[in-house]
């Protein structure tokens, strides 16, 4: 039995502390070596704590002073974009080869969609999990884009305001631009556009996530098939992933265009795409599924990267 690589995560908030649930139930080829915060009151320092898992709350500089650190290595990042610049630097400055898998949008090391492209990303230091949008959509954008060009894909994510914490408020400008660039590089669409709603009904809603893909004509079942496909793939590392409701087509005549700012005029096939999230509700509520698909595509990423240092 091949031994599990240690893992570390720094940040203890509520991402941290359900990233570290995730991977104490269901990791396979990590394990929890240390939690890493800066706030010695914290709920997840304290979960840690009670889990017999080593902590410290005097941020990275604590972590690599902790007596295993030389044995961790793979490192997940629930800080922020800034923290993050720095986290890196320190630790690849101690331990060159450390495998950091970045949940800010600080964009160092190449993005990664676990079931769109982390196979060609398994040798990066860094990978960046985009955002909870990215992470719900660019797999839709992907699946149309395997079957027909995408000239142009959009989407629109709605979460509960009461899974939006202050880390999110303040990156909103982050979310579209890193979302939007994502888009194009990994989906595959030739332009790409995200936009973010904070929902403040009560009860609290569901994450929602709406995809709109324009692309040159093609066999719409093939397009239904290729995303009914692609959404079981993410079902497996995100169970309460699914379609709200049936594709739904519309094909642009060449005598109607439409005009698309940025795009210009347009004609081809229309894809809609509706999707839920729902989450596991291992450390917050299930209504923040945008939370969940996150931790959740950062712990596949991570479970990837293990196996590929074991050798396999």
């Amino acid at each position: 039995m091949k031994r599990k690589i240690k893992a570390a995560i720094i940040g203890s908030g509520n991402i941290g502390s359900d990233l570290m649930i995730k991977i104490m139930r269901h990791g396979q080829n990590i394990e929890m070596a240390a939690m890493v915060g800066i706030d010695p009151a914290s709920d997840g320092l304290a979960r840690a704590q009670r889990l017999k898992v080593a902590t410290t709350c005097e941020g990275v500089e604590g972590l690599t002073r902790l007596p295993g650190f030389a044995d961790i290595d793979i490192v997940f990042d629930a800080t922020s974009a800034g923290a993050h610049v720095k986290n890196d630097a320190l630790l690849r400055g101690l331990k060159p080869g450390i495998r950091m898998v970045d949940l800010t949008p600080a964009s160092i090391g190449p993005f990664c969609v676990p079931v769109v492209n982390l196979e060609q990303h398994l040798g990066a230091l860094n990978v960046n999990m985009v955002t909870c949008g990215g992470q719900a959509t660019i797999p839709m954008v992907a699946a149309v884009s395997r079957v027909a060009r995408v000239h142009y894909g959009e989407i629109v994510a709605s979460i509960s305001s009461k899974s939006a914490g202050p880390g999110t408020r303040a990156n909103i400008d982050e979310f579209t631009e890193t979302t939007s660039k994502a888009i194009e590089t990994v989906g595959g669409a030739g332009k790409g556009r995200a936009i973010i709603i904070l929902n403040p009904a009560e009860p609290p809603q569901l994450m929602r996530d709406t995809v709109y893909t324009l692309s040159e004509l093609a066999d719409q079942a093939a397009v239904e098939a290729s995303i009914a496909e692609m959404a079981a793939a993410v079902q497996r590392y995100v169970p309460g992933y699914r379609l709200k409701q049936r594709v739904q087509f519309d094909v642009i005549p060449a005598s109607a265009p439409v005009k698309i700012p940025g795009l210009g005029s347009f004609s081809g096939l229309k894809t809609s795409i509706f999707l839920e999230v729902e989450g596991a509700a291992h450390y917050l509520p299930a209504y923040a599924g945008n939370l969940d698909i996150m931790t959740s595509a950062a712990l596949a990423t991570g479970e990837r990267i293990a196996q590929s240092l074991q050798g396999t």
